[in-house]
C-alpha cells in the first residue's frame, strides 16, 4: 500500500501528552502566521497526541480556532501523572532483548491489568477533543500497538475503524489510560512502537516531524534516526520544543493545566523555526 503523500510531502506528528497536543497546534498556527502552512501535506502520520492533532487539523476547523481552544484551560481533559515505577516499566519494555514486540507485549499485559478510568470515560474525552468525524480525504495514518501481542497496527480510512476509535487507541498511554477495544482487540499507545513513527513516511520526498518528545530507549525509535534511514534523498527536519517551550510544558505532559502555556510557547517558537521549515517544505 503506497504511503507517499499526493505531492511527496509528509507531516509527522509525534506523541507528547495533552501538552504535546497544545504545543503542536500552537506551532502549526504560528508557522501558518509566518507563511509556512504544513497542513497542506499529502500525508499525515499521527502518533498518540499527534493523532489527535492530525484529526483536528484535517477536520476543516481553522488553525486559529484550534489554537484558541487550547487557551481555554483544562476543559474536560482528565489530569494524570505517571509515577517512577510506571516509567521504569517503559524502560524495561524498551530494553527487552530480541524482538521489540515482546517487550511491547509485556508492557501491554501490564496495561491490561492496571487500574485506570473506565474505557468509556476516556473515549468520551477523545470524542470531545476531535468530534464525531469521518476520516479525512487527505491520507492519514494513525499508529497503535496490540496490547496482547505487541504487534504494531496502522489505521487509515480503509481500515474500517471509526476515526475516534483509532485516535483513542493511539492515545492509550499504558498504565495511565485504559487499552482501547476495537473489534475485540485491545490496543495501547502507538508511541510504544516509536515516539513519532517517522519511518511510516517512507516514499515521501519531504518530511517534517513535530516531536514534543524525541527520547527513545532504542536509538532506532528516535525521529532523527528514522529519518536518516529513509535515505539522503529525503529532505527532512525534526522540530522539538525549545528551552522556553520545555519550561512552559513542564515536567508532566499529562497535565491539562499546562495546555495554554504549551500552546503559546509553540506559537512563539514558530518564528525561529519558520525559515528552516520553509526551506524543506517549499516547492
Amino acid at each position: 500500500m503506497p504511503r507517499m503523500g499526493i505531492d511527496g510531502r509528509a507531516l509527522v506528528l509525534g506523541g507528547g501528552g495533552v501538552t504535546g497536543v497544545a504545543w503542536e497546534i500552537g506551532l502549526l498556527h504560528g508557522l501558518a502566521e509566518h507563511g509556512v502552512d504544513l497542513t497542506d501535506a499529502g500525508l499525515f502520520v499521527g502518533t498518540s497526541a499527534g493523532s489527535s492533532v492530525a484529526a483536528q487539523v484535517l477536520s476543516g476547523v481553522p488553525l486559529e480556532d484550534l489554537f484558541e481552544a487550547q487557551l481555554a484551560g483544562a476543559g474536560t481533559e482528565i489530569a494524570a501523572r505517571m509515577g517512577v515505577p510506571d516509567l521504569l516499566k517503559f524502560v524495561v519494555a524498551g530494553l527487552w532483548p530480541g524482538d521489540p514486540a515482546r517487550g511491547r507485549a509485556w508492557l501491554g499485559r501490564q496495561a491490561l491489568r492496571a487500574r485506570t478510568v473506565p474505557e468509556a470515560d476516556r473515549r468520551a474525552v477523545i470524542e470531545r477533543r476531535i468530534g464525531d468525524r469521518a476520516w479525512p480525504a487527505t491520507r492519514l495514518l494513525i499508529t497503535a500497538v496490540e496490547a496482547e501481542t505487541g504487534r504494531d497496527r496502522v489505521f487509515d480510512a480503509a481500515s474500517g475503524v471509526p476515526l475516534i476509535d483509532a485516535v483513542a487507541a493511539s492515545c492509550a498511554v499504558p498504565l495511565t489510560w485504559p487499552p482501547v477495544t476495537i473489534g475485540g482487540v485491545r490496543y495501547i499507545d502507538g508511541g510504544i512502537r516509536s515516539i513519532a513513527n517517522a519511518d511510516l513516511a517512507a516514499g515521501s520526498e519531504r518530511v517534517v516531524v513535530l516531536a514534543p518528545m524525541t527520547t527513545s530507549v532504542r536509538r532506532s525509535g528516535r525521529p532523527a534516526a528514522q529519518l536518516a534511514a529513509l535515505g539522503p534523498q529525503v529532505r527532512s527536519v525534526v522540530v522539538s520544543p525549545d528551552a522556553a517551550a520545555r519550561a512552559a510544558i513542564g515536567r508532566n505532559p499529562l497535565d491539562p493545566a499546562r495546555r495554554r502555556p504549551a500552546a503559546e510557547a509553540g506559537r512563539t517558537q514558530a518564528a525561529a523555526e519558520a525559515a528552516r521549515l520553509r526551506a524543506v517544505w517549499a516547492e
